[in-house]
This record gives C-alpha cells, sequence and structure tokens, in this order.
C-alpha cells in the first residue's frame, strides 16, 4: 500500500485530486481474499463535478472511502492539493446525532473557534445564508427526530457546504426519496455548488440523476471493477431536461448495457 500524499511536486490548484487504485481486496473469514477494484485511475480538476456511476455492489462505494482516507488496504495512491484541502462528505444515510439541534449538527462540523454562534470569528462561512438557500431557518432549533428524510438530507448537506470544502464526496445522498424532494435538492446542490464552487465527486446508480447534476461521468462495473468509461456530459445545464438529454442517455445505455441501468 502506498499511503494517502498530499504533497509533492509543484504546487497545484486548491480541490485537485488525483486517484490511482491498483488493486484493492478484501479478505472474507477463512482468509481467502476477493480483488473488487483493479486499475481505477482518474484525476479531477478544481471546481469539477463528476458522477461516478455502476451498478450496487460494484465498488463505488469503497473508491469513496479509500479518498476520504478511511480504508488505507490498497495498492495505489491518492494525491490531494493543497497539502490539507478541506474534505466534506454526504453519505446515504444522514447520520445526524439525535440529540443535537440542526445548528449544532451543522456546526459540529467545524473548526473548534466556530462551532459556537457567539464565538464564530470573522470570515467564518455565513451559515444564515446557507441555512437560508437550503430552507432550514426554521427548523435550526429542531432535532433530527421531528425532521422528514428529505429535510434530514438538506441538514446533512449544509453541514458538509458549512467547511467550505475543497473537495466534497457523495455516496448517493438523494437515495430511497420520493422523486419530487430529490429533484428538489438536485436543484439545491446545484445552486450550492455553483455559489461556493468546490470539487465534487459522487457516486450514483442512477444516470438520469448523474447526467443532470455532472459535467463528467465515470463508468465502473467488472468483478474486480474498472473503469468502463470516461464520457463528458455534451448537454448544456440550462437544456438538461429535454430530448437532447434522453438522446444522450440512450447512446450511453447502448455503448454501455451492463453499466448503465436506463
Amino acid at each position: 500500500m502506498k499511503p494517502i500524499s498530499t504533497a509533492g511536486g509543484p504546487a497545484q490548484p486548491p480541490g485537485r485530486l488525483r486517484v490511482q487504485i491498483d488493486s484493492k481486496a478484501f479478505r472474507s473469514a477463512d482468509g481467502a481474499a476477493t480483488e473488487v477494484l483493479r486499475d481505477i485511475d482518474f484525476t479531477l480538476e478544481p471546481e469539477t463535478f463528476t458522477c461516478l456511476i455502476g451498478p450496487s455492489g460494484c465498488g463505488k462505494t469503497t473508491t469513496l472511502r479509500i479518498i476520504l482516507g478511511l480504508d488505507r488496504d490498497f495498492t495505489g495512491q491518492v494525491e490531494r492539493a493543497p497539502q490539507r484541502p478541506r474534505m466534506a462528505a454526504v453519505f446515504q444515510e444522514p447520520r445526524l446525532l439525535p440529540w443535537r439541534t440542526v445548528e449544532q449538527n451543522v456546526r459540529l462540523a467545524l473548526p473548534a473557534q466556530e462551532k459556537k454562534p457567539q464565538e464564530t470569528p470573522a470570515g467564518a462561512p455565513n451559515l444564515d445564508a446557507l441555512f437560508g438557500a437550503l430552507g432550514l431557518q426554521e427548523m435550526r432549533e429542531r432535532f433530527p427526530a421531528e425532521l422528514s428524510l428529505g429535510l434530514e438530507r438538506r441538514v446533512a448537506l449544509a453541514r458538509a457546504f458549512a467547511v467550505m470544502p475543497d473537495i466534497l464526496l457523495l455516496d448517493e445522498p438523494f437515495v430511497s426519496l420520493d422523486e419530487h424532494t430529490a429533484d428538489r435538492l438536485r436543484a439545491l446542490l446545484i445552486e450550492l455548488w455553483q455559489a461556493r464552487r468546490t470539487t465534487v465527486l459522487m457516486v450514483t446508480h442512477n444516470v438520469r440523476e448523474a447526467a443532470r447534476l455532472a459535467d463528467r461521468l465515470l463508468l465502473m462495473n467488472g468483478r474486480p471493477a474498472r473503469l468502463v468509461g470516461d464520457v463528458t456530459v455534451p448537454v448544456a445545464r440550462s437544456q438538461r431536461g429535454g430530448e437532447t438529454l434522453r438522446h444522450f442517455l440512450a447512446e450511453l445505455a447502448a455503448a454501455h448495457p451492463e453499466t448503465i441501468l436506463a
């Protein structure tokens, strides 16, 4: 295993991410090794929005865990710029502390000197604007048990953007939501990303969702999983609800029928 690197070479723009996973294997209880990832190699440029797509169970979440540094048992390396980038993650479950209010859950992600509103220094992120953008102003003093799943997901997004990350990783953050709620949160995500530019890598198996949000699609499949496609979305954001996008998705599904679930 090569350690995750945040240094070396000339200075890189904030938010640049290089991922090289030569091999990743899991061991079963009897000691047998099963390789789950091989030859995963890609670079994300700063302030870009990329989706990693593939069937359930193909290793997308494992890839995110490696990038986050939660799994170091692999062969390869992850290079981040700057040396200590601010990273944030949004998982499938909101993972809110039930005994903390909405605002307290968001502030827990901040540096120590910014956790309490009365101690927030000048130049700290404006949580009023963030809560307003996500429609959470009236929810700040509520506890997670008082929220719908859609509102909990908004709190998770607020917590991620509150740290003003250089790199944001999302693991199917809208799964299990009804389509209306998911659509609203997708729109909010794009609004936040455009206002607070960060490098985004989002995992999903929903190709329509990916094509509406991202400008680049990384396709993963196989056993062990590999990257089988690297596709730029050729449709302007203003046209992603129309026939042009549907035509692109049909061509993509025809080219990658085992990866794209139309």
